[in-house]
């Protein structure tokens, strides 16, 4: 079988922060690329919980001229107050706040503003079944679309479908961490700007956040629990039921996060945990960001590491040359967790 030395046609499975910023590296480098999300639309901007990009984050984001727009997107933190289980003050703290740090939303709005009319992205649709025969990828989507792509990437988080289909279930590469957490947004109606609560109980932890006054407010809902509940993850009412449960107190904002958490349109249900996998690729396709390496909304950083490793990656092809020496050497690079962008 021949194998060309400079695949061209790529198709991203996945349009959050790994897969938005890989299209927008691969498209700066000429590659054809499809991106194929199953959301049928992506988060607003100035929606979402905010994420803090590092050093090596942010120079990717000044190599690929995002800087400025990220920059007028920064939110500011100023304080963190914490609660004890009753709902009284232990302490506050004056946030450095020395961090970049965006909302999710104004991320992928800056990702994405580029791509527009060069990158191809077909929304509400997700691979079905991955044929690689060695000299292409030929895809099935869920719509009954059927294509045919030079390498394909998964880039669809820890619980990537892509990583499914080529190396098998998840369980065996997801290490749980004993937590589960429920993320949502909510009305600003407590008088917060600029600033964190956390109320804290053993085994339990509730977090409101936010920025501008007038904005939404951004709420965390985390629970110990010794195995994970995987039965409820297909069911978001039974996911609903399963947090309301651990947090029956009367006491603080309580009562009123979870009956936001119940009527919350992008609650986010998930346990915290990691991904260990022994490879990131296999033949033509390659896993990027949490979908490789990644943890939960919780793990820290993960934004900022998934810019990088997409970076990273988007440079490693665009070299040229065959596809698994790129894959080889994006692996080599980022397996150790760098600090700073290795290039």
């Amino acid at each position: 079988m021949h194998a060309p030395s400079s695949p061209r046609r790529v198709l991203v499975s996945g349009a959050g922060v790994a897969g938005s910023a890989l299209a927008h590296r691969l498209d700066r480098q000429g590659f054809d690329v499809t991106v194929v999300e199953k959301a049928a639309s992506a988060p607003a901007p100035g929606r979402g919980h905010a994420v803090a990009l590092g050093e090596a984050a942010r120079e990717v984001a000044d190599r690929m001229g995002l800087l400025p727009a990220l920059r007028a997107a920064h939110v500011v933190r100023r304080l963190t107050t914490r609660l004890d289980a009753a709902g009284e003050v232990r302490e506050s703290v004056r946030d450095a706040d020395d961090a970049l740090r965006v909302r999710r939303g104004d991320l992928l709005a800056a990702l994405r503003a580029p791509l527009e009319g060069r990158v191809e992205f077909l929304t509400g649709d997700s691979v079905a079944t991955l044929d690689d025969d060695g000299d292409a990828v030929h895809v099935a989507f869920d719509s009954g679309d059927f294509r045919t792509y030079d390498l394909v990437i998964g880039a669809e988080g820890p619980h990537s479908n892509t990583r499914r289909l080529v190396f098998g279930p998840e369980r065996p590469f997801h290490h749980y961490h004993g937590q589960v957490f429920a993320g949502f947004s909510l009305p600003n109606d407590f008088g917060l700007a600029h600033e964190t609560v956390v109320w804290e109980a053993p085994g339990r932890r509730a977090s409101l956040t936010a920025y501008g006054p007038g904005e939404p407010a951004h709420a965390c809902l985390t629970l110990t629990r010794e195995d994970p509940p995987y039965t409820v993850f297909g069911d978001p009412w039974a996911q609903r039921e399963l947090v309301r449960g651990y947090f029956p107190e009367q006491v603080w904002q309580l009562p009123v996060l979870v009956r936001e958490m119940w009527r919350a349109q992008d609650l986010h249900v998930d346990v915290v945990g990691e991904i260990r996998i022994r490879a990131w690729s296999h033949e033509r396709v390659a896993l990027v960001g949490d979908a490789a390496w990644g943890g939960s909304l919780l793990a820290g950083e993960g934004a900022g590491k998934a810019l990088v490793g997409a970076y990273v990656l988007g440079e490693e092809l665009g070299a040229g040359g065959p596809h698994g020496g790129a894959f080889a050497r994006y692996e080599e690079l980022l397996r150790g967790g760098a600090e700073k962008v290795p290039l």
